[in-house]
């Protein structure tokens, strides 16, 4: 793609979808792995601090992750077209991207940050051509029923340890339930002793990290490929199919995005604000958060992420001719290297081989981080485009996937 075939909606929603992700990856840069799921893991919990975990669960929580994966379903729709329209093979093109897209993914994991998510979108991706013929209605038809009955599944499957959970609260619970629930406990790795052990692991050397992810979490990037088919899989399809039928290009009428950004808040926000409540009902017991953030709000948060997309689509259009919103773009247009470039920052400032400010700061304080990176990518991304085609890591990802280094310099 040159850099004068671009869609605005496409690079400005990537880039507020960038962004939006670092305010809820931040939990986990900065602290124990499981606080992303429940904010009391962490030693730093105060009153602002829950509140702050409120408001990011409803508004960001899972919803820019999935509005990225509807933009890499809809650019790899893009990528095949104009694979075809220049006489390339579409499958040399497609392949040889997620390739390198996997081994960015892996070294991502390995030497930055766990919490990668390019594995997972090259094997989805590989997944993803098998349906790139399908038509619009199709994609998204069948993307929505796998994103519900992957739904479905997650729902089912942690709804068991709530019962686990119902029964040892009963008189005299049998030994077999208190044992299965120290267990998953500890399988989630929240028990003291883990999340001890975990901080003090984060707060050490890079090498000791780096060892104990090649002898103990080796895994872990195979592991998630089984996220693939329940969500990652279906919103790609879904956004592929938003692609061809010219939705996610700002085709549609102000009066259709406007309807339909309506009516996905209406329902989808409520649940959201239920489900917040809920959590601080049960105390933030880990048991329940699983199925809160991760199975409870999977229908819901479908539904927020079409709305976003809609909303955002409505922004956009607003202000296409206002610089912050061409920053924003330009954010989006150097997405990937915003993205790998926020783990660099972030893991240097809170890791022990960097400033080591792991577990110093509660999730309000921490937003202060997130503004600083937005501010730091809206600044660097316009004036960096203006000079060159693409982005440095972008550039990159090109020049291996197409086998030769690519022009870089605007002429």
């Amino acid at each position: 793609m040159s850099a004068s075939q671009r869609y605005l909606e496409m690079d400005a929603l990537r880039g507020f979808a960038v962004m939006g992700i670092l305010a809820i990856n931040i939990a986990a840069f900065a602290q124990p792995e499981m606080a992303f799921v429940n904010p009391l893991v962490s030693s730093q919990v105060s009153g602002l601090d829950l509140g702050s975990w409120a408001a990011n669960f409803i508004l960001f929580d899972g919803k820019m992750r999935g509005l990225f994966s509807i933009l890499f379903g809809a650019s790899t729709a893009l990528v095949i077209e104009r694979a075809i329209a220049s006489g390339q093979s579409a499958t040399k093109v497609h392949f040889s991207r997620m390739f390198w897209l996997a081994i960015f993914g892996l070294f991502h994991f390995f030497f930055l940050w766990i919490g990668d998510i390019l594995f997972l979108y090259a094997g989805s991706g590989c997944v993803l051509f098998l349906f790139r013929n399908w038509s619009a209605e199709r994609l998204i038809r069948w993307g929505v029923i796998a994103y519900v009955v992957g739904a479905i599944l997650l729902i089912t499957s942690l709804a068991s340890m709530l019962s686990l959970l119902e029964q040892a609260a009963q008189a005299n619970p049998p030994r077999e339930v208190l044992d299965r629930i120290s267990e998953i406990y500890a399988e989630l790795g929240t028990l003291p002793a883990d999340v001890a052990a975990e901080t003090a692991r984060l707060q050490g050397g890079f090498s000791g990290l780096l060892n104990y992810k090649l002898s103990e979490q080796w895994s872990t990037p195979l592991e998630n490929l089984m996220l693939g088919p329940i969500e990652t899989i279906p919103l790609m399809m879904i956004g592929m199919g938003l692609y061809k039928n010219g939705f996610i290009l700002g085709q549609e009428s102000r009066a259709a995005y406007g309807k339909i950004a309506g009516w996905m808040m209406a329902v989808s926000l409520p649940c959201f604000i239920a489900l917040a409540g809920i959590a601080y009902a049960r105390d933030f017991n880990t048991i329940w958060m699983m199925n809160i953030t991760q199975a409870w709000s999977s229908l819901p948060r479908l539904l927020m992420i079409i709305g976003y997309v809609a909303l955002l689509i409505l922004v956009i259009q607003r202000f296409r001719d206002s610089r912050l919103l061409q920053r924003v773009a330009a954010a989006g247009r150097a997405a990937f290297s915003n993205y790998l470039g926020t783990s660099i920052v972030m893991t240097f400032i809170f890791y022990g081989w960097g400033l080591g400010y792991f577990e110093q700061f509660g999730r309000f304080e921490l937003q202060l981080f997130v503004l600083g990176a937005w501010l730091l990518m809206l600044l660097w991304s316009r004036p960096w485009l203006m000079r060159f085609r693409y982005g440095p890591l972008e550039w990159l990802w090109r020049s291996l996937a197409k086998g030769q280094v690519q022009p870089m310099r605007l002429t």
